[in-house]
């Protein structure tokens, strides 16, 4: 198998807690979690962890950052609808997906994020 094969999935939901959405979103968010235990899922909200954003401004919620290993290959805005990220997930984990342009944002926000996740583990 090849590097990019057995890389880490990482699911990042961006989200407020003042979001009525997100926090419908968040029971959704969770049972994908569970569904896809291969994948690492992270709840950010943007609020708290502003410098895992670093300079982005995410306005719509919720906003889905989704990488493998440490190639962003979306982020955006997603309906907050059951189906919607489990057909991405089911999409991009059949090979799919491209990784974004090598000068897009999301790949250093992949970065920060990874980076969050390990700091919260040592602290679990």
């Amino acid at each position: 198998m090849t590097e990019a094969a057995t890389a880490p999935w990482l699911v990042v939901c961006l989200c407020a807690q003042w979001c009525g959405t997100c926090n419908q979103y968040q029971s959704i968010f969770d049972a994908l979690a569970k569904a896809w235990p291969g994948m690492a899922f992270v709840w950010l909200d943007v609020e708290d962890e502003e410098e895992a954003l670093g300079e982005l401004d995410i306005t719509t919620f919720p906003t889905v950052l989704l990488g493998k290993g440490d190639e962003a290959l979306f982020l955006g805005p997603v309906l907050p609808q059951p189906g919607v990220l489990q057909r991405m997930l089911e999409r991009f984990s059949q090979g799919d997906a491209q990784p974004l342009p090598a000068q897009d944002d999301a790949h250093a926000l992949l970065q920060r994020a990874t980076c969050l996740l390990r700091a919260r583990g040592a602290q679990a």
